[in-house]
């Protein structure tokens, strides 16, 4: 798990618990602040993904440059 799957984990909690709150008080405020914190936290596990795909891409590239030049 890279830095942005823990950082988007962590907004995600983050969020829920201030939705929860926000609901629980009747605070729309709190329960809207929650829901952007969760959505922040997707964005950043979508961020997380792009990286993991990039970096399985390029070592595949690299795996395959090696295989090539061993013939």
């Amino acid at each position: 798990m890279d830095r942005e799957h823990v950082k988007g984990a962590a907004d995600k909690a983050k969020g829920a618990i201030k939705e929860g709150a926000g609901k629980l008080s009747g605070d729309k405020d709190m329960e809207t602040e929650g829901k952007i914190d969760k959505a922040k936290g997707s964005a950043h596990n979508a961020a997380g993904d792009v990286k993991d795909a990039a970096r399985d891409a390029a070592d595949a590239i690299k795996k395959s440059a090696r295989g090539m030049t061993k013939n």
